[in-house]
């Protein structure tokens, strides 16, 4: 369906992307349109896969993760990219990762309590985590501070 967004499908999408709780309503106000019209289109970019989901964003540091860092992986020549997948996906301490090409051949992004804890996570994943492949390099950035980019009025 992605070439068969008009304008105002992907304004809808950019106004449910900077604030997925807006209601139809809302989203209808700011795009032109009725409410009516608007639950219509949602729906169909939600049956069409557009729209896979809605999440929740938290204050990670209230709940007692106050860390969250970076860390490029490497692995043997040779490796499939399939098996790179599995090298970090049963961390606990996971907010995504991501298969790269090129130097790194992958990253996770990780959330922790405190430095101890980034440190047992990265010794973690050095030993390997039994079902993926093993790791021969890491580097770690930890985030000093996030910005986001302006919400579309």
């Amino acid at each position: 369906m992605r070439g068969e967004l008009d304008a105002t499908d992907q304004r809808i999408v950019a106004l449910l992307r900077s604030d997925a709780r807006r209601s139809a309503s809302e989203v209808g106000r700011l795009a032109g349109l009725s409410a009516p019209a608007v639950r219509r289109r949602i729906e169909r970019l939600e049956a069409s896969g557009v729209i896979q989901g809605y999440t929740l964003t938290l204050d990670e540091r209230q709940l007692g993760e106050q860390i969250e860092a970076f860390i490029e992986l490497r692995f043997a020549p040779g490796l499939q990219v399939s098996d790179v997948d599995n090298a970090v996906v049963d961390l606990p301490e996971l907010v995504q990762s991501y298969t790269l090409a090129g130097d790194p051949d992958a990253l996770a992004h990780v959330r922790v309590r405190d430095l101890e804890h980034l440190k047992n996570v990265v010794d973690r994943i050095r030993r390997g985590q039994g079902r993926g492949p093993k790791v021969i390099a890491t580097r770690t950035m930890i985030v000093l501070g996030r910005s986001r980019p302006s919400a579309p009025e």
